[in-house]
């Protein structure tokens, strides 16, 4: 078994792809940092099934409402966010999470510096009858 040192996050590149480097061990809060006034995102994985993405989000930055046509899974990695779901709020903090289902409006507000992971799983469509013109 080989030993798994971390590497400075500021030494783990992105591969040709946008992914990030594979086989480098890392701490999962500091693959992004926040830059003050900003929404900041980095592509972890970048595949035609599905994304993981971090983001950083400055006190005060949002999100506006937006939909897409796939399950979202939000993971809290750093502070604590505020997600609205179709006008329902909710509060999520350090290591909490949410599934967004398909389709459905959703924001996300910063009361608070908060960095999280975003999983888009690309299907769903078997939700929906096909559509025939």
């Amino acid at each position: 078994m080989k030993d798994e040192k971390m590497t400075p996050i500021e030494m783990i590149g992105q591969d040709k792809n946008g992914e990030l480097e594979k086989e480098k061990v890392h701490v999962v809060d500091k693959l992004i940092d926040y830059i003050p006034n900003a929404v900041l995102s980095r592509t972890i994985l970048k595949k035609t099934t599905g994304n993981v993405t971090a983001m950083a989000f400055d006190t005060g930055e949002e999100i506006g409402e937006k939909s897409v046509p796939f399950d979202t899974y939000i993971q809290i990695i750093d502070g604590s966010a505020h997600v609205t779901i179709d006008n329902t709020k909710h509060s999520i903090s350090l290591g909490s999470g949410i599934v967004i289902p398909a389709h459905r409006l959703h924001a996300f507000n910063a009361n608070e510096k908060f960095k999280m992971l975003s999983t888009i799983i690309k299907s769903g469509y078997e939700d929906f009858p096909p559509v025939f013109f």
